[in-house]
């Protein structure tokens, strides 16, 4: 099930962070993104838990995922594509997403790939743990019923 992310989900997404990132969120940094009026966090919920998570930062017309995670033990599921679809759902009034990827995450790249990302740039050196470039993708939002 996918629903926003509650304040009870917020140790099973700092542990999901440690778990997939080499530099992760600090429990009060997730935890204030709760506050945050620009922020949408959703989670994926399985067997009581947050075993998944998506957040994103709304400035219309744009929006940048901040973090994206699945469990191990759960990918190749869909359940990104899932949260995505979701997310997209979610934000009518957003034109355009926005991600930036390790250029050495080659599993994610091709799903943001099929997800219909494209790379738009480069940051070189922007991840310090291990120092690596961060590729910039991006994905046009189209509408069926747009609120404008």
């Amino acid at each position: 099930m996918i629903r926003p992310m509650t304040a009870a989900d917020v140790p099973s997404v700092a542990a999901l962070e440690k778990l997939c990132f080499s530099d992760p969120w600090s429990v009060s940094s997730i935890a204030s993104e709760l506050d945050n009026p620009l922020s949408l966090w959703l989670v994926w919920e399985e067997d009581g838990t947050a075993a998944a998570y998506l957040g994103v930062q709304r400035v219309p017309p744009q929006a940048d995922v901040m973090n994206v995670a699945v469990s191990p033990a759960l990918r190749r599921r869909g359940i990104a594509r899932a949260l995505f679809a979701e997310l997209e759902r979610r934000l009518p009034e957003i034109d355009e997403l926005f991600l930036e990827v390790r250029a050495s995450n080659s599993g994610a790249i091709a799903l943001y790939r099929t997800l219909g990302f494209e790379q738009v740039g480069r940051r070189p050196n922007y991840y310090l743990d291990p120092r690596e470039d961060a590729l910039i993708l991006r994905k046009e939002l189209f509408h069926a019923d747009p609120v404008r």
